[in-house]
């Protein structure tokens, strides 16, 4: 009897030891425990077969919940994905656009915005207090100019020409409306960009979406826009742009001096655009401006940029530098800028941005898919010092597996889109900012956005990996499930109770929306065009050709002749710039494209398993 009395008391001794480990998370706050950094979790044991938690998983995501032997991911995800499912996941997507689109032009129109708890519009509400709402709404329906493009990438001739027309003869932008220059850029300015060049297209790819009578309205439109945003750069020292104006007096005396370094330095695709357009340098050479005055004041020590600067003096306000809010965009335009552009200079400096961004943000092992150490992950940190600043990220940084996969670093993108689609199957939505070292939410909303969407589609235009596509469905399903209202689709207040705010944002149709369609539409026009689009950061389509390639701006910029060198369409062999850039090594697919063990790694790093 005592050796059972001993195995007894050893059993219990180790049972004990497990729920103080189980515990420690929660008590190490209070007990001022410090845990080894960068993430506090353990090397992944193999999960246990059949575990009820991928059961539950399995059922709600379609798969074979019954399947038993084998790993659970590779039953969940590496089989072939139906094209039958494929097809009703594509008209769930399009179902998904149309009825929030219905119900915003049944109940907000002219609105700007839906309200699709209580079915109707909103428009500023003129408290210089209430910038989450002011500085995207601006009094001239937004949401409808926003979806221009998502109709005609859909398909919908009829609806796309109607709305074209309903925009030329009802929205005016001589309004009293002090709205935020990045946010009427690119909604605004960007969609109705997109849209000429849609209408204007001799090819017509995505159907007859030609406009009787059309005489560049909606190009006359977005000069008319960018003129009443073209003060923000004046009486600026430093060339950064004032963040606000107003669309009738220019910039309001009371001002803010200080902005963020995305909003003042991502406005160079749709800037660049239109000067070409036009045939008028001012609004590219105003936007690369303030690119070259933000560039500049980079550490010298680490060469990263903080997120908050003052336009007058230069000054860093923010010294955090990240990849989320704030800085985001920045990067992404340096490259989309090179690719639409040709300029050399746009390329060099995303190389060097990407260079530094790699050496001071990225925390974890050197590769993704094999080698011991904790799953890559990108934080944020000083930008002088490069030192931690804090343990969360936020969820605009889901964008950033999309850019590398235009650059070609493919495997890194699969590693960090595997961590934001963890954190997805764990509250069926992005929580606005997650706190990687405590595993929980610090912002718990989730206004809709698509950032994750956006890299999942892209992954799978590179890969080819039916994985992304099960991605697709689960995001697709989580958003029918918690966030669909009475007329239309909300922001979530709280990702953990699913409880919903009254707003659906216009970047719901305009990107989300979209980037579900196009990852289940393999036969979609856009996927047929080689090279010939790319998506600015609002997710607008843009063509990416020779009009676009003579420079205005040097007349301006004297002495810039000679170092701005010039690449040609056929030259880009630095990137990999189309959306449907689906070449990669042989060597880069996976039966998964991440192997089981670091998924099953990364899942526990959010506290999924």
């Amino acid at each position: 009897m005592q050796w059972r009395s001993l195995v007894l008391g050893l059993l219990l001794l180790r049972l004990g030891l497990q729920a103080l480990l189980a515990l420690l998370p929660a008590l190490a706050p209070g007990l001022c425990l410090r845990r080894r950094f960068p993430f506090p979790f353990p090397p992944p044991p193999a999960a246990p077969a059949g575990s009820s938690h991928w059961g539950s998983l399995l059922r709600r995501g379609g798969g074979d919940g019954g399947a038993t032997g084998g790993d659970e991911y590779e039953q969940r995800y590496s089989g072939a994905f139906p094209p039958q499912l494929r097809a009703r996941l594509r008209d769930a997507a399009r179902g998904m656009f149309v009825f929030g689109y219905d119900s915003y032009m049944r109940h907000a129109f002219p609105r700007d915005e839906l309200d699709p708890l209580h079915c109707r519009g909103r428009g500023p509400d003129h408290d210089p207090s209430n910038l989450n709402i002011n500085d995207v709404l601006g009094n001239y329906s937004l949401t409808l100019i926003d979806a221009l493009d998502t109709l005609a990438v859909m398909g919908n001739s009829s609806e796309f020409q109607k709305a074209v027309k309903l925009v030329i003869d009802t929205v005016s932008f001589d309004k009293d409306s002090t709205v935020q220059v990045f946010e009427a850029t690119i909604r605004v300015l960007g969609s109705l960009l997109s849209a000429h060049i849609i209408i204007t297209d001799t090819k017509q790819p995505f159907g007859d979406m030609t406009i009787k009578d059309y005489d560049n309205e909606l190009l006359h439109m977005a000069h008319d826009l960018a003129v009443r945003l073209l003060p923000a750069f004046e009486n600026t020292k430093t060339g950064i742009p004032y963040p606000r104006v107003n669309l009738k007096k220019g910039v309001p005396p009371d001002s803010n001096n200080e902005t963020c370094t995305a909003g003042a330095g991502s406005l160079l695709v749709e800037f660049g655009i239109l000067s070409r357009l036009l045939g008028d340098s001012t609004f590219e050479w105003v936007a690369r401006r303030a690119v070259k005055a933000l560039w500049n004041l980079r550490s010298n020590n680490t060469g990263l940029l903080g997120n908050v600067v003052n336009i007058q003096t230069g000054h860093w306000v923010g010294k955090q530098s990240g990849l989320g809010a704030g800085s985001d965009s920045f990067y992404e335009y340096l490259l989309k800028s090179y690719i639409l552009f040709g300029e050399k200079e746009d390329l060099d400096m995303f190389n060097d941005a990407y260079r530094n961004i790699q050496n001071h943000l990225r925390r974890g092992r050197e590769a993704c898919n094999e080698g011991e150490g904790d799953p890559p992950l990108y934080v944020n940190v000083n930008m002088f010092t490069g030192q931690l600043m804090n343990t969360w990220i936020d969820s605009l940084q889901a964008f950033f597996p999309g850019l590398q996969v235009l650059i070609g670093d493919v495997e890194d993108a699969i590693c960090l889109h595997a961590f934001y689609y963890a954190i997805w199957k764990r509250y069926g939505a992005l929580p606005e900012r997650y706190n990687w070292q405590l595993q929980a939410p610090d912002v718990p909303f989730y206004p809709l956005r698509p950032e994750l969407v956006e890299s999942t589609y892209l992954l799978y235009q590179a890969t080819k990996n039916p994985f992304y596509l099960h991605v697709g469905m689960d995001i697709l399903q989580s958003l029918e499930k918690y966030t669909k209202a009475k007329c239309g689709y909300a922001t979530l207040h709280h990702v953990v109770e699913k409880t919903k705010e009254d707003r659906m944002e216009s970047f719901f149709l305009s990107e989300t929306c979209k980037y579900l369609y196009l990852l289940f539409d393999e036969e979609n026009p856009l996927h047929k065009s080689g090279n010939k689009y790319m998506f600015t950061t609002e997710g607008h389509i843009v063509s990416v050709d020779e009009r676009f390639r003579n420079s205005l701006w040097q007349d301006i910029l004297p002495g810039e002749e000679d170092s701005a060198e010039k690449i040609k369409p056929n030259e880009l062999k630095a990137v990999n710039f189309s959306s449907n850039c689906n070449r990669v090594p042989d060597e880069r697919r996976y039966l998964l494209p991440l192997k089981s063990n670091y998924m099953r790694q990364i899942d526990r790093m959010v506290g999924l398993i």
